[in-house]
């Protein structure tokens, strides 16, 4: 029983101890686990501020274009909107433009700039600081507080060698591609006059651009004669220059071409490239409506974008093919034309000798006998010495090398202004008709009410006033259904009349026949 008791309380001691253990165990286990989780904490948090201290902060990242006022001093007032017109679409065009790629010449010039910036900076604070401890010994102040102060200055002068070292070491990283803008007051449609000669570098500080856009707009022999600078700050002078003439009606053509060289010196991109061959080796080739050679163009550089190729040749069918090209990419396009079928059709000497016309172009007198591609629409005119006319639209023949005959009849042209006359005078018939119908509904309308009250009152006690007023109403409508009657009489004349004119002045359709 005693040997029980004993083992009991040793069971028991053994218990406590081991459940001490346990605790102090599991709180260990707890500290360390804080103390690691705090640790990782602080090591993730000093590695995100070491990457974020260690992302690399470019310069310069936008390239501002100043569009000044283009010079229309020379311009008739009444062509004045024109020169607004291509000023709004010059900027629509760079407006398409998203970023420039800088050239070494160029980002040598900003990256020397920022740095010479930072340098003179840094240089500024370390020559302020160096006088600030030259002021110090020169004032003596008292020795613990003396030496406390040029302890600190010489700290921070030591800071500021360190970091004018650093800079002048390292120069500063400016950004290759940086964003393309107008300045900020081309985009309320502002354009400031452009400077006198000598202060182009300073109307580009002024406006904070990086370089300007200037023109000159002139009428030469009613065409417009458009001439474009280039000014940019890193150069110092005029990058890019060029000049178009153009008609009105090649507004469109002439921008485009103007703005496309213009467009790729100002987005510093690698051109894309364009070869056109063609079969024949004299087709006509244009690119994007503009001339670009015949047969084979060879390589012809172009900003990158859309491309819209037309060949054509005579006696051959026009192809047209669109295609696409990437920065830098070239391409090579091979047409061949092909040759188009004929037949022939004569026209014969029923007016002899009268000059013919296919189209506007003249080709011959009659009789001829024209060769022409089959199944086409044409359009063919006559004219003679004594002054008649003849027109025809007609099909070509569908049968190959095959003879047809095309009756052509002429007759005296209608006089110039006779259809408008004649169209007018209808449109006054017309409304006659209106006026005069109208009229007579209201009298005949009168007369019948009048006539209905003198129904109803006995011959004797009639008033004899009313009784007149109402046979002259009898007569007014009946004079106002007869002026209905002859005005649309006269309406319908003058509208058989206006067709005939007009119809007389038409072109009609012929039909070719075949030559037995």
């Amino acid at each position: 029983m005693k040997n029980f008791t004993s083992n009991r309380k040793n069971f028991c001691l053994i218990s406590r101890l081991c459940s001490c253990a346990y605790r102090r165990y599991v709180f260990v286990w707890f500290v360390v686990e804080f103390i690691l989780i705090s640790f990782n904490a602080g090591i993730f948090a000093l590695g995100k501020s070491e990457a974020n201290n260690t992302e690399i902060q470019k310069q310069d990242n936008e390239w501002i274009l100043c569009v000044t006022d283009f010079d229309v001093k020379s311009m008739p007032r009444d062509k004045l909107y024109v020169a607004e017109v291509i000023t709004k679409k010059v900027v629509e065009r760079l407006n398409k433009i998203s970023y420039r790629t800088r050239v070494s010449p160029e980002y040598a010039y900003y990256e020397g700039y920022a740095w010479y910036k930072a340098r003179s900076a840094a240089a500024k604070s370390l020559s302020s600081k160096l006088e600030e401890r030259s002021l110090l010994i020169f004032n003596g102040e008292a020795s613990w507080r003396y030496k406390q102060n040029i302890a600190k200055v010489d700290a921070e002068i030591e800071k500021l060698t360190a970091s004018f070292e650093e800079i002048d070491k390292n120069a500063p990283l400016i950004n290759n591609e940086p964003v393309f803008k107008l300045a900020e007051s081309n985009g309320t449609s502002v354009y400031p006059a452009p400077p006198k000669k000598g202060n182009e570098y300073k109307f580009c500080k002024d406006q904070k651009a990086d370089a300007f856009l200037a023109g000159t707009i002139i009428d030469f022999h009613g065409r417009f004669n458009i001439s474009i600078k280039l000014y940019a700050v890193y150069t110092k002078t005029i990058v890019y220059e060029d000049s178009i003439i153009f008609s009105p009606d090649d507004l469109e053509s002439a921008l485009d071409e103007i703005t496309s060289k213009l467009i790729l010196t100002l987005s510093g991109s690698r051109p894309s490239a364009i070869a056109v061959k063609t079969e024949p080796a004299d087709a006509l080739v244009l690119i994007n409506k503009s001339f670009a050679g015949r047969g084979d163009t060879g390589i012809i550089e172009r900003p990158p974008g859309k491309f819209v190729i037309t060949a054509d040749a005579n006696e051959h069918e026009s192809i047209t093919v669109e295609t696409e090209l990437k920065e830098g990419e070239i391409a090579e396009i091979k047409i061949n034309l092909l040759q188009n079928e004929f037949a022939n059709v004569e026209i014969p000497g029923t007016a002899t000798g009268a000059a013919v016309y296919q189209g506007a172009l003249y080709v011959g007198e009659t009789p001829l006998t024209l060769r022409l591609p089959v199944n086409t629409m044409e359009y063919i005119e006559l004219e003679t010495d004594s002054g008649l006319k003849g027109t025809a639209v007609f099909n070509t023949p569908d049968e190959i090398d095959s003879t047809y005959f095309l009756p052509v009849k002429t007759k005296k042209p209608t006089v110039k202004g006779q259809v408008e006359r004649a169209r007018t005078l209808y449109y006054c018939a017309w409304g006659g008709v209106w006026i005069t119908g109208l009229s007579a509904w209201i009298a005949y309308h009168t007369y019948t009410a009048s006539n209905t009250a003198l129904s109803y009152v006995a011959a004797e006690e009639r008033n004899p006033q009313f009784y007149e007023d109402n046979l002259k109403m009898y007569n007014i409508s009946k004079g106002t259904v007869i002026a209905v009657g002859a005005v649309s009489v006269f309406w319908v004349v003058t509208m058989i009349r206006y067709l005939y004119l007009a119809d007389r002045g038409s072109t009609p359709a012929v039909k070719t026949g075949k030559k037995k």
